[in-house]
């Protein structure tokens, strides 16, 4: 079986247009590819080799688990948008990236809620916003997590299983 990512590394060498690599083994250029085509493999079909469309797709905003780990990132300390994409970068060792599209909507609806609160550094210049998790969003949290906890581990085995039937 080919190893599309292993001949990268080797034979590549990262000098060759990621794009132009992709077209070579798979015959079509990622954005014509009938299952890389799609927005959510944007950013690695512009070479962003490091970004996982299948990380992106569990964890995006829109059905995924970024509100949920965006609680989790406040309930361990206060953060400001910036400090909560950096971390999550951090975090996923670059494999997961979110934008300021997602992170800022998403926190004006988990303050709205209640569940967070938000301060400006210098209320009269409104420059940073730092946010901090309220006692209801940390209950919310912990009701999340018991619901969410069992199914992503299913999940994740799941995904096991079906990776070792891709490898046999």
């Amino acid at each position: 079986m080919h190893n599309f990512w292993t001949r990268w590394h080797d034979e590549a060498g990262h000098t060759e247009r990621w794009q132009d690599f992709f077209r070579d083994f798979m015959g079509t250029l990622p954005n014509k590819h009938w299952i890389f085509g799609g927005r959510r493999f944007k950013p690695w079909r512009m070479g962003q080799i490091d970004f996982n469309p299948f990380l992106a797709m569990l964890l995006s905003k829109g059905g995924g688990l970024l509100a949920v780990y965006v609680l989790n990132l406040l309930n361990r300390t206060p953060q400001y948008g910036n400090e909560i994409m950096q971390e999550i970068v951090r975090r996923t060792e670059g494999r997961w990236s979110e934008n300021p599209g997602a992170v800022y909507p998403l926190l004006s609806m988990l303050e709205q809620l209640g569940f967070i609160e938000g301060d400006w550094e210098d209320p009269d210049k409104r420059t940073i916003r730092r946010y901090h998790i309220t006692p209801a969003g940390e209950d919310e949290l912990d009701r999340l997590v018991s619901v969410i906890k069992p199914r992503l581990r299913e999940a994740i085995e799941v995904m096991s299983d079906i990776l070792a039937d891709l490898e046999d």
